[in-house]
């Protein structure tokens, strides 16, 4: 089936990254909005530009720097990818989850996923940040599920479990982190919309409903992919904007990174003891 992005092109753009790098990553990061900085921290780098990899999709929104960073973190050998593409940019699914599926055809086994997220569980606060415990994959519900087409049985089978998509003891070790470093974790389910534009309060009332505790418009595209392709995820969802529900106040993209700037910290506090104890 035409249109879709396949094997070819996956392996096309591994093959480049190996030309760039002999490091065999055991972890890759996709830091989203805001959340760079983590990146500045690998040390033996070697940094990649997105519009230089076959088929990498490039993003266009500010806060995403769109760079590929191999390299080591707290002795573990990583993939950073310093920002990502989003399905409101204009790229069809298997276009955002193309860095994915190359991440799995280098046998990376485990995935961290962060984004910026609005807030609507009415305790969380901005500069918070929430551990995934699920998410709730609206995008996917209506049609946009990034499995649609021929499925790639390299990766995984048709119909794959979505159960626990968050690994269970990648949790519990966040947890024991943030207590022993006096962060205070949030945890909740994520939802992820389309966008681009940011929720009513209708919307947000809504989702409150069906269970979302913060809502943002990635991840959840990426972990489906990870989780077809057997890799173990950890997500991280840092809280960027308070809940609108009562329609009283106004969310910007300036306000998420401007909260970035509290949660980066938090963040990497979390990711780099994380991977002390890979």
């Amino acid at each position: 089936m035409e249109g879709f992005l396949g094997i070819k092109e996956i392996d096309e753009a591994w093959d480049f990254i190996q030309k760039k790098s002999k490091l065999h990553p055991k972890v890759a990061i996709i830091l989203g909005s805001g959340l760079g900085s983590l990146a500045d921290l690998v040390t033996d780098a070697e940094i990649i530009a997105y519009k230089e990899i076959p088929h990498w999709p490039i993003s266009t929104v500010q806060g995403h720097a769109g760079r590929l960073i191999l390299g080591i973190l707290e002795s573990t050998p990583v993939m950073v990818m310093q920002g990502r593409t989003h399905y409101y940019e204009g790229f069809p699914m298997d276009v955002i989850t193309f860095p994915v599926r190359v991440m799995e055809r280098m046998k990376i086994p485990s995935l961290i996923v962060t984004n910026a997220a609005g807030a609507i569980h009415p305790d969380f606060k901005p500069g918070d940040v929430m551990l995934i415990t699920d998410h709730i994959s609206l995008i996917a519900m209506t049609g946009l599920n990034p499995l649609r087409g021929p499925n790639l049985d390299e990766f995984g089978e048709r119909f794959p479990d979505m159960s626990q998509a968050y690994d269970r003891n990648y949790m519990q070790t966040v947890r024991k982190i943030s207590k022993e470093k006096g962060i205070h974790l949030r945890e909740g389910v994520y939802a992820c919309l389309s966008g681009p534009s940011f929720e009513t309060p209708a919307d947000l009332r809504f989702l409150r409903t069906i269970g979302a505790d913060t809502v943002g418009m990635s991840t959840v595209p990426e972990v489906i992919v990870a989780r077809h392709g057997r890799m173990h995820v950890l997500g991280l969802s840092g809280v960027s904007n308070k809940a609108n529900l009562d329609g009283n106040t106004e969310t910007s993209h300036e306000e998420v990174l401007e909260a970035g700037k509290i949660i980066a910290p938090k963040l990497q506090i979390i990711i780099q003891g994380f991977l002390k104890t890979l």
